[in-house]
């Protein structure tokens, strides 16, 4: 087999509905809305003596948020908590925009793609908590980890096969990037040496 094969077999599935749906007004959206805890994290929280949270990021989905950066679909995170760890996690990965400790993550969020001049209708979003619903109702396309609430589970596009803090955010941005046939060009980027400074995950 060869290396473009290869790279084809084991490139992520969706079903062509799903793929239809994550694009959006059909050319990809523009941003990804991103939660913290049991998104980017299992959702478990580590406390020192000292009151000092910890925190166990995914490289995967670290590389992942980088590679949808390169294909042009902003990734902005919007998190009710805040602290050292995610902030930490948020400038080693580069990321530009984020807002922490939102108490209304609705009002954090619009004002974010305000200030972007992004419309909802170009924005998918991921999330795992009752606080997380209304990005999710109003976001063009919509995920949940499978260790999600119930509730948001049942009202998104579609559940990740791999859990928050485990790939769940890679999964969406592969997702969000082969709807925008933009994947191909990335992985043939890697495999050609070209992807330039996405190691640091």
């Amino acid at each position: 087999m060869s290396r473009g094969a290869e790279a084809e077999a084991t490139a992520p599935r969706f079903g062509p509905e799903l793929l239809l749906q994550a694009q959006g007004r059909g050319l990809g959206v523009k941003a990804a809305l991103f939660d913290v805890d049991g998104v980017l994290t299992d959702g478990t929280l580590y406390i020192g003596e000292a009151g000092e949270t910890v925190k166990a990021f995914s490289v995967l989905d670290g590389h992942g948020l980088k590679l949808l950066a390169q294909g042009g679909i902003a990734p902005l995170v919007v998190t009710g908590r805040d602290s050292a760890a995610v902030r930490r996690r948020v400038a080693d990965l580069g990321l530009r925009h984020a807002v922490y400790g939102a108490a209304d993550k609705l009002a954090a969020a619009t004002a974010l793609l305000s200030s972007l001049d992004i419309d909802w209708a170009d924005v998918a979003a991921i999330g795992d908590d009752w606080p997380d619903l209304p990005l999710l109702a109003r976001a063009a396309f919509s995920c949940a980890p499978p260790n999600a609430h119930a509730e948001v589970r049942a009202a998104v596009h579609h559940v990740t096969r791999a859990a928050g803090g485990h790939g769940a955010a890679r999964e969406f941005c592969d997702l969000l990037l082969m709807a925008a046939g933009r994947y191909a060009g990335l992985l043939q980027a890697a495999t050609s040496g070209q992807a330039g400074t996405l190691d640091a995950r």
